[in-house]
């Protein structure tokens, strides 16, 4: 793709693929084994491990490979020293360094590539209930997909969100028959006190309907009616459920805005969107022999899990009742996505409690001929959000925390911290920065951890202005915006003759690996190697801008150094907005 770079780490790859071959062609092809060093700029460790493949020891393989480099002018390396049992640290030239950044700061991408162009990609995430509030456990769905939204969409994939909200079900008839006996109830936005939220009356209201329900046989029945008027399609029952549908999505919307994620209204398809399709899918399960009859249920049989008892676990297509589930739903699901989206992957963010289900899911797929061998799905799961006890998170009275109360006090936290640091700021700037530091600090907290790991919800950690937190970057960038406004945010040329101090170096070397760092998450689908790389790519700022004077340099070193401000707070910049953080320009 025009405005690549091929990463520095790739050109040295790729010179030790070349002398490998020259001095072993039997061995043309190996992987050069070529990774950053603390000794040198990389280091091929290729010697160790095509030593027994040659026939020779690791030392004796490292020297013809050093003489295989040193025959010819390789413009990336500069330098080979042979170390240890056989490795090869590997310096590269000053003036290909700065290359690089001139390259990287010239190009709009910041010379990453995308690898993915032309790949459909649908990333099923947040989903929560109507009706329903957002709460704790919709934070990581949320904010891992629109990650990987982000990540994948500019590595080239075309990304169809997907928004699967819990919206059909016996529930809603229970909801609409409470809500047409009790017509004094209000839960309307707009019959509602300022700051109260449509689907928080509506979750008070289903609870009524849930306790009615239980103890009054006359209203479950009447409820059950309305279930069937609802899957019906009566008119006045239908009018209702897309009140209620279009005021839950609502109070959805006012969440996905203030955490600055990229799911729309037209990315929701519920539950419901899928109703008309399920005749069709099970429909085609029987004919294939894949679903069967068993008690009296129509099941599919796994092939890959075992029950405890140690027969084949089913997998529910219809009830015995007739009626459909989860499994149903989540199989027509994917037989749609696969037909009519054309999706070349398939991709589930949901909590690990998941993994068997999604397991069973992809394997009737499989069995069913909807996922063949060119199309990926894959269950992404990730840990729970535990509070400070080390226990799920939850209010002091045991209630799951609302995800708005969680993002108002991570807002409130940072504005304490934020105004502590610098007291001077107007209240509106106040307001602002701390907005922008409590969402960013509870989404990079979140992105940091191991996807698949529990984590601890510490509001105090997470907006220190120190340690690796979302607000330590975001300062980061503002501390190097305010270089650049002082000096002008001059545009000059780079000097390649300019000799690269260590720290200069470094940080040089890490900006040069952003693509690599990109890929690598979408290789992956963790987003916490685009935080660790964005973490070490601001430590390394840090200790460049502590040795070497920037402002007060002297020409040519004053340009070069303003040239890594600059392509360091772009990728700054960048990679917190693939993150969905925002990157201030002043703190």
């Amino acid at each position: 793709m025009s405005n690549q770079v091929l990463p520095l780490l790739g050109q040295v790859a790729d010179t030790i693929s070349q002398a490998i071959a020259a001095a072993h062609p039997e061995l043309a092809g190996s992987d050069p084994v070529v990774r950053r060093s603390d000794h040198a700029d990389f280091q091929s460790n290729a010697a160790l491990a095509l030593a027994k493949h040659a026939r020779t020891n690791p030392l004796e393989l490292a020297e013809s490979l050093t003489a295989a480099l040193d025959r010819h002018e390789h413009d990336p390396i500069a330098h080979v020293e042979l170390s240890g049992p056989g490795f090869l640290n590997l310096t590269v030239p000053d003036h290909a360094i700065w290359g690089q950044l001139a390259a990287r700061l010239a190009s709009p991408r910041l010379g990453v590539g995308a690898p993915d162009e032309g790949l459909r990609t649908v990333i099923d995430y947040s989903a929560p209930n109507i009706a329903k509030e957002m709460h704790v456990g919709h934070l990581r769905t949320t904010i891992i997909g629109d990650n990987l939204a982000r990540v994948l969409g500019f590595l080239g994939s075309e990304v169809i969100r997907q928004n699967h909200l819990g919206d059909w079900g016996t529930q809603f008839g229970m909801l609409i028959q409470y809500l047409d006996e009790h017509p004094e109830t209000t839960w309307h936005h707009n019959e509602l006190e300022p700051g109260n939220s449509a689907v928080a009356a509506l979750d008070d209201v289903y609870k009524q309907a849930k306790a009615a329900f239980d103890a009054d046989p006359d209203f479950a029945e009447r409820s059950r009616n309305r279930v069937v008027a609802l899957q019906s399609g009566d008119p006045t029952t239908i009018a209702r459920w897309k009140e209620i549908v279009a005021e839950s999505e609502k109070a959805f919307r006012d969440i996905y805005d203030r955490l600055g994620v990229l799911l729309t209204p037209e990315d929701s398809v519920g539950e419901s969107f899928y109703n008309p399709l399920l005749t069709d899918a099970i429909t085609e399960l029987s004919d294939t022999g894949i679903a069967v009859e068993s008690d009296g249920a129509l099941v599919i049989f796994s092939e890959e899990v075992t029950g405890p008892d140690g027969t084949p676990a089913p997998l529910m297509v219809r009830k015995r009742d007739g009626g459909y589930g989860y499994d149903t739903t989540d199989l027509a699901t994917i037989r749609y996505r696969i037909r009519d989206l054309k999706a070349h992957r398939l991709l589930y963010v949901t909590d690990s409690r998941q993994a068997l289900h999604f397991q069973m899911i992809f394997e009737a797929a499989r069995r069913a001929g909807w996922l063949t061998d060119g199309i990926e799905a894959a269950h992404i799961p990730y840990g729970t959000v535990l509070g400070p006890d080390g226990r799920p998170f939850k209010t002091r009275s045991g209630d799951t925390v609302r995800l708005m109360d969680l993002l108002d006090d991570a807002v409130a936290r940072a504005r304490t911290v934020v105004s502590e640091k610098n007291p001077d700021l107007p209240d509106d700037e106040l307001n602002h920065i701390a907005e922008q530091a409590g969402i960013g600090a509870v989404k990079y907290a979140d992105l940091s951890a191991s996807r698949a790991k529990d984590y601890v919800f510490d509001i105090d950690r997470m907006v220190s202005f120190n340690g690796n937190t979302g607000v330590y970057l975001q300062y980061a960038h503002t501390r190097i915006r305010s270089i650049l406004r002082k000096a002008g945010d001059p545009d000059a040329a780079i000097d390649p003759s300019v000799e690269l101090q260590p720290a200069e170096r470094a940080l040089a070397l890490e900006l040069d690996a952003y693509g690599s760092a990109l890929v690598e998450v979408g290789a992956t689908l963790e987003p916490h190697k685009l935080c660790g790389y964005l973490y070490n790519l601001a430590r390394d700022f840090t200790t460049f801008y502590e040795a070497c004077h920037v402002l007060g340099a002297e020409e040519p070193l004053r340009t070069n150094r303003l040239a890594l401000c600059r392509l360091t707070a772009r990728t700054l910049q960048h990679g917190l907005g693939l993150l969905g953080i925002s990157a201030p320009e002043r703190m």
